[in-house]
């Protein structure tokens, strides 16, 4: 451990402990963000040489979820998945295990709303507040620190939390009740599903059309068509190279999400099932870790390109 993770708490300071639990693609960037906005910092990852940075930056390692609660009087998640969530929470070592009463959980992984009502419960009963913030933006908003955060839980939770969420996040919302951040967050991945099929289709149709691309696509920034997609993924349907910023498995579990809440609420989300069937047949062809602008692949394959 690279210094002692200390387990006195006395009174809450403006600037609380953070413990940041996810040092992914995503969270690693949020948790340098928020150790440079002054929060003393814990981190813990599953897989290990992902905190080094962190560690040469003054962080300090825990050596489990629980240790780490213990030490800290706000603790942020930033992982894959509603079963990652539940085992860092409520798992052997978890957090519920070492979080005090009066600490917060602010949740920024993106999963499902009925599961993080759910675990929200589970640890009220334990007198530990929880907010759902996921986020988007990408990875360039991670490291540059203005990412869009959706913000579910009781007021004065979000409140608390807001200190935090704007170390990581330029925009941050309170939606709703818990969970409402998590609703939300899915309407943003159908909203965005749609927009990368659209301008991967739009650029196809250029392609084939003979149309000076970098031209066509200031214009459409000009104008109606004009969408962060655009913007900041163009370039890579063209070249049909796609680094990583949100990773395509990730984004089909998103719809995932969605579409079970489309099934819970009586909605219909045609481009959006269409998406995840796209998607689905990618990631069998090994595109899963690719940037989700890699749905262009499809579009491209059908029109011979």
């Amino acid at each position: 451990m690279n210094g002692e993770v200390g387990a006195s708490r006395g009174s809450v300071d403006p600037k609380e402990r953070v413990g940041f639990i996810g040092l992914g693609t995503m969270g690693r960037s949020m948790a340098a963000n928020v150790g440079r906005a002054g929060f003393p910092l814990t981190v813990w990852n599953r897989s290990g040489g992902r905190d080094d940075a962190l560690l040469g930056s003054g962080a300090r390692r825990a050596d489990a979820p629980q240790q780490l609660a213990a030490a800290v009087d706000v603790v942020v998640l930033c992982v894959s998945d509603t079963p990652d969530v539940e085992a860092v929470l409520f798992g052997e070592q978890g957090v519920h295990a070492g979080a005090p009463r009066g600490s917060l959980v602010i949740d920024c992984s993106t999963i499902s709303p009925t599961a993080t009502r759910g675990f929200a419960a589970r640890l009220a009963e334990q007198g530990v507040a929880y907010v759902d913030a996921p986020v988007s933006g990408g990875s360039e908003g991670a490291q540059a620190g203005t990412l869009t955060i959706f913000a579910g839980g009781d007021s004065d939770h979000v409140d608390r939390a807001r200190p935090i969420l704007a170390a990581m996040g330029s925009t941050i919302t309170h939606v709703g009740g818990v969970g409402s951040g998590q609703a939300a967050k899915a309407v943003n991945q159908v909203i965005l599903c749609g927009t990368y099929l659209g301008v991967a289709e739009g650029l196809v149709l250029a392609m084939k059309s003979g149309l000076d691309l970098d031209a066509l696509v200031a214009a459409l920034g000009g104008g109606a068509a004009q969408s962060w997609v655009l913007a900041n993924r163009s370039g890579r349907m063209i070249a049909n190279e796609y680094p990583l910023g949100f990773k395509l498995s990730l984004h089909r579990k998103d719809l995932g999400i969605a579409l079970e809440m489309a099934r819970e609420t009586g909605s219909s989300l045609p481009v959006a099932a269409l998406a995840q069937q796209i998607e689905n047949g990618l990631i069998a062809q090994g595109h899963g870790d690719e940037d989700v602008s890699a749905l262009a692949r499809a579009i491209r394959a059908w029109a011979g390109l």
